[in-house]
């Protein structure tokens, strides 16, 4: 599940390959940390000099050894593991493919409309279930626990909601 960085159709891996052909680091630079910029250049430097000799098998093999450092130096920065580079065309759910599509359109619209549904949906779904256990509440400490359970459950669940949209999107949210 997202983040796609590490998939071979994902963005660092898309700008890897930029960097490749263009013979250009700097497409790549923007995806690493300041600190990881040396070993993404060394490697680089080392995968274009071994795409200039002959083989196609040697050419595929320091093309995925610039993909794999690209992604592991990324991940790193972001404070992520890394644990390998994915195949292109996983499921990365609905809302990935939305948030590019904003990029590319330059509009937010669609990515706001989708995340205000689905947080709407989610928002009635928990306060209809907590109204459902608030009827049953006074029936016994079993029914009152789970009212209070689903009460305080849907408080926390909205407190955490807003807290990670206000949360830096690169600290302690990168897992799989």
């Amino acid at each position: 599940m997202p983040p796609h960085c590490d998939t071979m159709d994902g963005p660092v891996v898309k700008a890897a390959r930029r960097a490749l052909e263009t013979k250009d680091v700097n497409s790549i630079l923007a995806y690493v940390p300041k600190e990881g910029e040396k070993e993404v250049i060394e490697t680089f430097e080392k995968a274009i000099q071994v795409r200039n000799e002959d083989g196609t098998t040697a050419r595929e093999v320091a093309d995925l050894y610039f993909f794999e450092t690209a992604v592991r130096v990324h991940r790193a920065g972001e404070g992520a593991s890394y644990t390998g580079l994915k195949p292109a065309g996983l499921d990365v759910g609905p809302v990935i493919p939305v948030a590019e599509k904003a990029i590319e359109s330059n509009s937010p619209d669609g990515l706001a409309d989708l995340l205000c549904g689905i947080v709407r949906d989610e928002v009635i779904h928990r306060f209809q279930h907590m109204q459902h256990l608030k009827e049953h509440a006074g029936e016994g400490v079993d029914a009152d626990r789970a009212y209070v359970s689903a009460m305080l459950g849907l408080q926390v669940w909205s407190h955490g909601l807003y807290q990670y949209t206000k949360a830096d999107p690169h600290v302690g949210h990168h897992e799989h």
